[in-house]
């Protein structure tokens, strides 16, 4: 059986460590199915945080706002985002999968609409990868990014949501509508916040998930 890569993407506000800390008990047993890559969004190099800033008013820049919710605005940072992930790919990929949490889960969605759906990359299709998991996901409100969610034959993959039914932070309603962008989407619902869940039974299904896409890699 194939031991899967799958790269991680932390929150706003978060890092690499902090998002191992948080799907410590949803990845726990699940060592020898995955290798889970935890990396560090580019602009922490340079004493900033988060995989853009929202700006919503170019007159009064607002650099804490991670693009949550109605209202269009301007990704400030997208294309440094763009430009690394699109490196790391080709630094120390192959990646079988992405994980995503709250903006990282935003931004995999995002990176689903750049995925090349025959796994050969092309200028205009960079990325390669086979499913993606999102936890408090939202859709981005940036227009210059919208065109992404057309691109119905990258979302054709296998895909989990994992969408927290008192989530104040990113609303259940937000990460459905993410789901809604996929073929054929796996939504595990939980009673709690903006957290990573492992309930028994989305341990159970992710772990399902995982141990299916391992099994088509042998």
């Amino acid at each position: 059986m194939k031991k899967l890569r799958i790269l991680c993407l932390h929150g706003y506000h978060g890092n690499g460590k902090v998002l191992r800390e948080q799907m410590s008990m949803l990845s726990y047993g699940l060592d020898t199915l995955a290798e889970f890559v935890h990396v560090d969004a580019p602009s922490l190099a340079q004493g900033d945080f988060g995989w853009w800033h929202a700006i919503r008013d170019e007159s009064t820049p607002n650099a804490g706002d991670p693009g949550v919710g109605a209202g269009v605005a301007r990704y400030k940072g997208w294309p440094r985002t763009y430009d690394w992930i699109v490196s790391l790919f080709k630094r120390e990929g192959p990646f079988d999968g992405i994980f995503g949490f709250s903006q990282g889960a935003a931004l995999a969605a995002l990176l689903v609409g750049l995925r090349s759906p025959d796994g050969k990359p092309t200028a205009r299709k960079p990325l390669a990868f086979d499913f993606a998991i999102m936890a408090g996901a939202f859709l981005a409100n940036d227009p210059a990014l919208a065109n992404l969610y057309q691109e119905k034959a990258s979302y054709d993959l296998p895909s989990i949501h994992i969408i927290g039914q008192s989530d104040f932070i990113v609303p259940s309603g937000y990460s459905r509508q993410v789901s809604e962008q996929f073929k054929d989407p796996l939504v595990l619902e939980h009673s709690a916040g903006h957290v990573i869940a492992s309930t028994p039974e989305i341990r159970r299904q992710v772990s399902s998930f995982l141990q299916e896409r391992a099994g088509r890699g042998t």
